[in-house]
Formats: structure tokens, C-alpha cells, sequence
């Protein structure tokens, strides 16, 4: 299907795809546009005639992970009607999913359609590489490209210091580019536009990462209020309180989200295994299939961290968000949590009969 260069949307990420999958929606006299902000009850969509507050009431239902999401493409009534409704969105490509807070083991997409996902660091306080894994994790089960931003890179002066950290950033992201930038100068800022082209990118990062200054240096403008981390400790004050599509002035958009203190796991095994690709490509070396990389003779990962060439720190990762993740899954899962509870059982038998070998047979 032939788009016209003219159409309004392009710069939003329209395409031949979404032209296509939007037909039926046309044939009803309805327009498309990309969710730009969600609130409740409403939402604000970019269309071809400007910004539309619709009402969500036809894409509102019980399943969270189905509701109208930052970054959608929403078929929308036309001009005349009062309220104007929203009454369906387009199949999402990509979605950036983390579980909820609440112990029902919900996920929340916190954006869709994103071709980047964008995680900011800052360099004001001491790096938590277990922390850049878990949004790493989040980032490739999402189907997006992750992109590593080490923000206030200007609080760093020593170069040698810098480039440490970014070594060790590297370390933990294989397969990831890492960027320095300060927002602050615009150092890096060329690099990171060029990166994320002309498509979406989502922003992510703990309150305080100066993200909000990030996403005012890309647009040009100070699009988001920005306030200082505290001096103690660093972290922000949830300046963003709403996920935003921001248009950048090169084409393409960028999704700036609220600060996230905590980035839980929903489903995301193919996102570990990417982030911890070297551990998995040891662990199919391991002489058996089932290989816990503890005691195992032939482990071939404890081999590696026997060596130096596996950080302890990342085996201790990998597992944490390995057992995370088997939680969060089994909780809709019956046939795992069952699996699950034999393995403790019979690691737990092992215990207890590896502590009666020791205390010999006269205790």
C-alpha cells in the first residue's frame, strides 16, 4: 500500500502497516491517531487536525495488560460528536510490560509501539548494574532495542573514571550500546538522536536519572518540569507523574515515563536470558540439563566463576531474576508452581541428607 508523503501522521511512525491494519476503522468514517496521554476515564490523541480529548469507555476493559496504553494508534470519532470516543486501537507491535505492586501478579504496559527503549542512569550517584539489568530485562522481552543513557555525565570530569564506568556498563549490557550525555552542555545528544532515528523511543529510569531534562534537551524545548535530586541521596521527586509523547523536531517520538522505584518482572524469561547471554551460553555446557550452577560436577559456569572470567555479581543476578521471574509466572501458572515445589523439596532432601553425611552417623 502507497502512503502519501504528505500524510500528517508519518512523523508519528505512521506507515503502510498501520495503514493497512486500520482500514475497517476507515471504511466507518473513523480517524486514526496516536495516544499521546492516558487519565482516567480520557485520553488525548494526536490525529491529522491537531490533539482530540476522547472518552476511553469503549477500550476500558477488566484485563490490564488490554487497556489503551501511551503510544497506541486509536481509531477515533470523527469531528461533531460530544464526547468523542476512542472505539478501538491497533494490534501494538512491541509493548514495554512490568508487573504491578499489588500481589495479583497484573502486569502494566507503561508503553507501545516503542522501537527504542531508552534507560537512563545517573552518573550523580554510585551505579546499581543490578538495577540496569532488571530494566535491560524488561527491555528486550518488550521487543524493543534497549539503549543505555549514563546521564549527568558532566558530574564525572575524570575522563579515565568515566571510562570505567562505562566499561563496566558495557559488562553488564552485552549487546547494548551505552552512551555518555549531559544534557546540561549537550554532550552526546547528536549521538543519541541519530541512534533513535526516526522511530519511537520509550525513556525509563528511576526518579532523579534526569530524564525529564533529557527528554526537554531532545525536544528542544522545556516540554517537562524539571526539579533537582535530592543532594542526600540523589534520587528525584517524581517530576513525571504521566506517561507524554513527545514529537521530536527531527521526526520520530519520544515517551517520557515517571520516575520508577520499582521495576518488577512480568513474563520476561527471553529478556533475562538476552541480558545474561553469556551465562546461558555456559549453562548449555553444563553436564547436565538441569545444572543449578552450584555443586554440580561439570558445571561449566562455576568453572567460569572459578576462573575470573564470571563475575560472582552477575551469577547472583541472573539467579535473583530467574527466581523472580518463576514466581511471577507461576502465579497464573498451576503445572509450574507445582514443578517449582518439587525442586524445593528435593533440594531441601539434599540438604538435609548432605548434613547428616557431614555429621557422620554417630549424631
Amino acid at each position: 500500500m502507497q502512503l502519501s508523503s504528505s500524510h500528517a501522521l508519518l512523523p508519528l511512525g505512521w506507515d503502510s502497516h498501520w495503514e493497512a491494519e486500520f482500514t475497517p476503522y476507515a471504511r466507518q468514517g473513523l480517524l486514526p491517531g496516536r495516544v499521546v496521554r492516558v487519565d482516567r476515564g480520557q485520553c488525548d490523541v494526536l490525529t491529522a487536525d491537531g490533539v482530540v480529548r476522547a472518552d476511553t469507555a469503549f477500550v476500558t476493559p477488566n484485563d490490564p495488560m488490554r487497556v489503551l496504553c501511551t503510544g497506541d494508534w486509536a481509531a477515533v470519532d470523527p469531528d461533531g460528536g460530544s464526547p468523542r470516543y476512542v472505539r478501538a486501537y491497533l494490534p501494538r507491535r512491541t509493548a514495554f510490560v512490568r508487573s504491578t505492586s499489588s500481589k495479583r501478579s497484573d502486569g502494566q504496559i507503561l508503553a507501545a509501539n516503542v522501537d527504542h527503549a531508552v534507560v537512563a542512569v545517573s552518573l550523580a550517584v554510585e551505579l546499581d548494574l543490578g538495577r540496569v539489568e532488571r530494566f535491560l530485562a524488561l527491555a528486550w522481552e518488550s521487543g524493543a532495542q534497549p539503549v543505555v543513557v549514563l546521564a549527568k555525565a558532566d558530574l564525572v570530569p575524570d575522563p579515565a573514571t568515566l571510562a570505567h564506568l562505562v566499561q563496566d556498563v558495557e559488562t553488564t549490557a552485552p549487546g547494548v550500546p551505552v552512551l555518555t550525555v549531559s544534557a546540561l552542555h549537550g554532550d552526546g545528544l547528536d549521538v543519541l538522536r541519530a541512534l533513535i532515528g526516526t522511530g519511537t523511543a520509550v525513556l525509563l529510569g528511576q526518579s532523579g536519572a534526569g530524564k525529564s531534562t533529557l527528554a526537554n534537551a531532545l525536544v528542544g524545548a522545556d516540554v517537562m518540569d524539571v526539579q533537582a535530586a535530592r543532594d542526600v541521596d540523589g534520587k528525584g521527586r517524581h517530576t513525571t507523574t504521566t506517561r507524554n509523547l513527545l514529537p521530536l523536531p527531527g521526526g520520530g517520538v519520544l515517551i517520557d515515563t515517571p520516575g520508577l522505584r520499582g521495576v518488577g518482572l512480568y513474563d520476561a524469561e527471553s529478556g533475562v536470558g538476552q541480558v545474561f547471554s553469556e551465562i546461558e551460553e555456559l549453562a548449555a555446557r553444563c553436564r547436565f540439563h538441569d545444572c543449578s550452577h552450584a555443586t554440580e560436577p561439570g558445571c561449566a559456569v562455576a568453572a567460569a566463576v572459578d576462573s575470573g572470567e564470571l563475575p560472582v555479581r552477575r551469577l547472583e543476578s541472573y539467579r535473583k531474576l530467574v527466581r523472580e521471574n518463576q514466581w511471577i509466572v507461576a502465579k497464573t501458572d498451576a503445572r509450574l508452581r507445582a514443578e517449582i515445589r518439587r525442586d524445593w523439596k528435593r533440594k531441601g532432601a539434599e540438604g538435609r541428607a548432605a548434613m547428616r553425611a557431614k555429621r557422620g552417623p554417630w549424631t
